[in-house]
């Protein structure tokens, strides 16, 4: 399970931001039972679930970006890139201070009833630092300390990585923990492997995970969860199917070389494309009763943005409770209801459906969250910019008790801006006298 991720100097975050899934103990009676899991390893309560509140442009979906990215360098940094090849960092360029420096970037998280925490620190260039600690029972132990070149290591827990570094196998910017894996080294397998179960995926885009959705349904037991969540969501779907690319029917306007290329893949491989979800609703006479019969949609074609999205959402939601993993999505209300995206949450924060405790992060703009009593103070964020560019997160949790009570009405005093994170728009009472008048034209 994720425990804490912490940023520093890159993209909008200048100063280091840190979200903590660490449950406080001023909420110890609120939403217990559902909202936490009792890690009795460490003797630690984490939390299912978190939420980031913000205005536009406050480092929200930045703070996503900087998870995501961290994920892809550590799985791919080894093997993706060759000596030379630029690091994709960009840091904080609103400040002189910063602007050269290097980001940095650290995870905690538990996998395999172990402890690990790891980060490191990059330029465009080069590997400045990296590290690596696990906690096997009570005691942190550190495997490797590297700054630049220079490297020591824990001989006995950490020797296939020590190997690969006195034959001189890691580039100064690939990863330690990537390249010690390549060659099999069980820890280096570990983080890698959580990071792999570590789900990312943008709210806004769902065609990127949609064919993840689309190959659960070949499974007659996955089809029929997603079928569930789908009839739940009353978006009038009874039954889907694939519909197979047929090769005799590409379009004759599709470029020849594709074409070719489409073709011989089928062929060689003996495999399928698939072109479309097909829905089924059904249909109703005069009278309004159920005539037995379905009408074929288009998902693609026929069915709202909306029910697009959720269709995608399904398959990497199902995946990630049914094995324990962690999600983290960008703008998870984008085209989604209010009601619909209270209902996914929950699914989360339930012991009885999140049996493996799951864990779901992500950004939104949907307030009605707020007052859904779905969440304690500690599982409530806000991403807030100053007026020099600089983000900060922060959590509900972080006011002191006496000045918000776990009985409030969080909704009402967030839009008022009691917790701050909300876009300051008194520049719009007076915008009549910075418009240009028009006169009508005759």
């Amino acid at each position: 399970m994720l425990i804490q991720f912490s940023v520093k100097n890159f993209r909008t975050f200048k100063e280091k931001a840190t979200i903590s899934l660490v449950a406080s103990n001023y909420d110890k009676t609120t939403r217990e039972s559902d909202n936490i899991f009792e890690d009795n390893t460490f003797n630690l309560r984490i939390l299912k679930s978190a939420v980031i509140y913000g205005a536009n442009a406050s480092g929200k979906s930045k703070f996503m970006e900087a998870l995501m990215f961290m994920k892809h360098f550590v799985i791919t940094s080894s093997k993706d890139s060759q000596k030379g090849d630029k690091i994709n960092i960009e840091p904080f360029k609103l400040s002189t201070e910063t602007e050269h420096l290097p980001s940095e970037f650290e995870i905690v998280f538990t996998f395999q009833n172990e402890m690990y925490r790891y980060g490191f620190e990059a330029d465009n260039e080069t590997i400045i630092s990296e590290w690596l600690y696990h906690k096997p029972k009570t005691k942190e132990v550190e495997l490797f300390y590297r700054e630049f070149q220079d490297f020591e290591t824990h001989g006995r827990n950490f020797s296939k990585g020590n190997t690969v570094i006195k034959e001189g196998l890691v580039r100064d910017n690939a990863l330690l923990v990537s390249v010690a894996a390549q060659f099999n080294d069980a820890i280096s397998i570990n983080v890698i492997d959580w990071f792999k179960q570590l789900k990312t995926i943008s709210g806004l885009n769902e065609e990127g995970y949609q064919g993840f959705t689309m190959s659960k349904t070949e499974s007659p037991v996955h089809k029929l969860k997603i079928l569930n969540l789908l009839r739940a969501a009353d978006l009038g779907i009874q039954d889907i199917k694939l519909q197979k690319l047929d090769i005799d029917q590409l379009p004759k306007d599709m470029p020849k070389d594709l074409k070719e290329r489409i073709i011989k893949t089928i062929r060689d491989e003996n495999t399928e494309f698939i072109s479309d979800v097909i829905t089924f609703h059904k249909k109703y006479d005069a009278n309004k009763k159920n005539t037995n019969e379905t009408v074929h949609f288009s998902l693609d074609e026929d069915e709202s943005s909306g029910t697009r999205k959720f269709f995608a959402l399904t398959g990497p939601i199902l995946d990630v409770i049914e094995n324990g993993y962690t999600l983290v999505v960008d703008e998870l209300d984008s085209k989604l209801h209010p009601n619909l995206v209270c209902k996914l949450v929950g699914l989360f924060n339930s012991k009885e459906i999140n049996k493996k405790n799951a864990q779901l992060i992500f950004n939104t703009h949907d307030t009605n969250l707020l007052s859904s009593g779905l969440f304690r103070r500690d599982q409530i964020w806000f991403a807030e910019k100053n007026k020099y560019g600089e983000a900060r997160l922060y959590s509900l949790g972080d006011f002191k008790s006496e000045s918000v009570r776990k009985t409030e009405a969080f909704e009402d005093n967030y839009i008022r801006g009691k917790y701050g994170a909300v876009p300051y728009l008194g520049y719009f009472d007076n915008l009549t006298k910075f418009l240009p008048e028009y006169e009508n034209e005759k």
